[in-house]
């Protein structure tokens, strides 16, 4: 009788990816919702050949402990948890649930536009406290979304989501920056290429979705708000650290631009002394771009097939390019 597999399992999944796990693997897991103590980490991993995870640091130090290790399914898009040349070295693959979460992520993204163009927490919250107002009060006059200039930094499968959104829901003018042209969405939505600056200056909404890297760690700061039209909404639903948090705040306060809306931060959880928290010109979410129970399913359901594939000797899906040399060699 062959033995299966040992793996952890360090994040609440749905029920449904446990089940499909346990059909091909032994397990244990970490079921609460609160982030696992790094320590009781390494001591589960010390006879796991597997590990499922979002956000946990895959690192020199995490590798030590866990000698039989074989692969790390990510929960998410974003592997920038994973120190790839420790993993190289370690020939240990890595893996992520690319696609499944564009349309959600994107819907998302729309939602924070408008609700930051036409003030829709705040009013909530004016409504609420049991104010009113005349209709021709341009105290609580917002802006409009469709027929705008959205300028998209980071045209992938997401960003040209959100695109085709704003070109088909909107009538807007599509301008995007990227690292590489995208031909198809120039042809499919009349997008057109923009540098980075022109890009923030012509745009009256700014969607971030750059992966964080290196050189996308502060992308976007003061230089770059500076640009901004002092009518112009910024959204972030990438990596917190891809903005300058200060330079964003001071932006805010000092009305360069009109509002920002936030699925991301710098430091998560949010600090409580975080000016963004008292602002009404900003829109904050908890990280929630793909939070939706159908669309956490099928990542979750993604991410145990991308382990299982990998520890049975079958190529994952979506091994992350970085490291397919390991699979390869």
């Amino acid at each position: 009788m062959t033995l299966k597999p040992q793996v952890y399992i360090a994040r609440k999944v749905p029920a449904e990816v446990e089940d499909y796990i346990a059909q091909h693997c032994s397990y244990k897991k970490w079921d609460r919702l609160e982030p696992i103590p790094r320590d009781y980490l390494f001591e589960q991993l010390a006879d796991c050949e597997g590990l499922l995870t979002s956000g946990t640091r895959i690192d020199q130090e995490l590798l030590e402990h866990s000698p039989k290790l074989k692969v790390v399914s990510n929960f998410s898009v974003g592997y920038n948890n994973f120190d790839l040349e420790a993993m190289r070295s370690r020939r240990v693959l890595g893996t992520n649930t690319p696609k499944v979460l564009d349309d959600t992520v994107a819907d998302l993204i729309l939602s924070l536009m408008l609700s930051v163009a036409r003030r829709v927490p705040e009013l909530d919250r004016y409504v609420r406290h049991g104010h009113w107002s005349s209709k021709d009060d341009e105290s609580i006059f917002g802006l409009d979304v469709h027929h705008k200039t959205l300028g998209i930094i980071g045209m992938g499968n997401i960003g040209q989501a959100v695109a085709h959104r704003g070109k088909w829901g909107f009538g807007m003018n599509i301008l995007y920056h990227s690292r590489q042209r995208k031909p198809d969405a120039e042809q499919a939505l009349g997008a057109e290429y923009r540098s980075k600056e022109e890009l923030l200056r012509e745009s009256d909404f700014i969607v971030l979705m750059t992966p964080l890297t290196p050189e996308t760690r502060h992308y976007i700061g003061e230089r770059e708000f500076a640009l901004m039209k002092p009518s112009a909404i910024f959204i972030n639903a990438s990596r917190g650290a891809t903005v300058d948090e200060a330079a964003m705040i001071d932006a805010l306060r000092q009305k360069q631009i009109f509002g920002a809306g936030l699925d991301v931060f710098e430091q998560e959880p949010v600090d409580p002394n975080n000016p963004l928290l008292t602002m009404d010109n900003v829109v904050l979410l908890p990280h929630i771009g793909s939070a939706t129970s159908q669309t956490r399913l099928e990542m979750g359901m993604l991410a145990a097939r991308n382990l299982i594939d990998a520890l049975n000797g079958r190529r994952p899906a979506q091994l992350v390019r970085e490291l397919q040399s390991i699979y390869e060699s």
